[in-house]
């Protein structure tokens, strides 16, 4: 049924006569014709992990993945729905069991904390489909996990070192420009998914020149590290006061921090995820050098149109920049000059051609 006939509210009297006022041929007044019918046949649930909606990074491109897919009709409203998680994300595979109890085709978990639990349970659900954003639920016993072979669960991962690599590039020029030789990366969770931030953004600061130093703090070894804005702001502190004239911070909604201890300090600072220079203060956003874009909007959207056409395969997909999975940001065009994005690009176009490998690991 066509959305403006869902939420139409006009009593049924009054559209009996405009009805009868139309030709048999004519389009509705009001409707273009190019709204999209909405797949009634597909139930959506989505489990966000720390931090919920509102985190202007993972969980909120996440959440326009979803909208995106209601809007083009993928799945109805009414047949969407989330849960976010408490503070500490202790309820998370609640969550998702919950997700799976009531009834939605498919489940997709906003985050690689999700995957153990995924693991362990998607067996119990044979009729639902389990998409993990970074999951690593697929990988089985090679990854200490209980089950393998799970035919019902996808890990939707990314190539985090390809984009780290051009927003690294992208510092560095702009600290030789300022003669600076110190920039700076605060990570959220000590372990390998960060450390492909870290490596590729360390990767693209030597690439444009080997004499900068990099700055590395991380905020804790579990997922609450990626809500700790307070912690986030006192280590960019630190990190300012010893000279980083930029930082990248790969920390969730802790980078909040960040973007509060570039103002104090009034120096630049990169953003992740989103295109972070729309979404923060008037004072903050001309310090937004650029964000490394992870297409996290894309998986999303793609997951629920793959499990609506019956298209959506169990084991890895993995968006690279070769996929459209991640790329940079150039919304301040006050320091996103043609220069800069000139050289991004060709570095991009390498990286896609294969004569540029970026490192995952620091």
């Amino acid at each position: 049924m066509p959305r403006w006939l869902r939420t139409l509210v006009v009593p049924l009297a009054v559209l009996a006569l405009v009805a009868a006022a139309w030709g048999h041929d004519e389009t509705p007044p009001g409707d273009d014709g190019d709204t999209p019918e909405c797949n009634a046949d597909l139930s959506v649930g989505v489990a966000f992990d720390i931090g919920g909606i509102g985190d202007k990074s993972f969980n909120d491109a996440a959440k326009r993945g979803l909208d995106m897919a209601i809007e083009e009709g993928l799945v109805c409203e009414e047949n969407a729905d989330f849960l976010e998680p408490d503070a500490t994300g202790s309820n998370r595979d609640e969550n998702v069991l919950a997700l799976a109890d009531d009834g939605n085709d498919l489940v997709v978990a906003v985050g690689f904390a999700f995957s153990a639990g995924i693991n362990s349970n998607a067996g119990d659900y044979p009729d639902t489909q389990f998409a993990i954003i970074d999951g690593f639920a697929t990988c089985g016993t090679a990854c200490g996990l209980d089950n393998d072979d799970l035919t019902n669960v996808t890990d939707l991962t990314f190539k985090e070192h390809e984009g780290s690599f051009l927003v690294g590039a992208a510092a560095a020029t702009v600290a030789d420009e300022e003669g600076c030789d110190t920039v700076g990366f605060l990570g959220g969770q000590t372990g390998p998914l960060i450390e492909k931030f870290q490596a590729g953004y360390e990767a693209g600061v030597a690439h444009v020149n080997d004499g900068i130093e990099v700055l590395v703090q991380y905020i804790g070894d579990d997922v609450t590290a990626f809500n700790d804005a307070v912690r986030g702001e006192a280590l960019s502190t630190d990190m300012y006061d010893d000279g980083a004239c930029i930082i990248y911070h790969a920390a969730g909604a802790s980078g909040a921090g960040l973007f509060n201890a570039a103002v104090a300090a009034d120096q630049l600072a990169i953003g992740v995820d989103s295109d972070q220079y729309l979404l923060v203060s008037a004072e903050q956003q001309p310090l937004i050098l650029t964000s490394m874009l992870k297409r996290v909007d894309t998986a999303v959207h793609d997951a629920i149109e793959q499990a609506g056409d019956g298209s959506l395969a169990a084991g890895p997909q993995v968006f690279g920049m070769a996929e459209g999975g991640v790329d940079y940001s150039k919304s301040n065009t006050e320091l996103m000059t043609e220069d800069i994005i000139t050289l991004l690009d060709d570095l991009k176009q390498q990286i896609i051609d294969g004569d540029i490998t970026v490192p995952e690991a620091p």
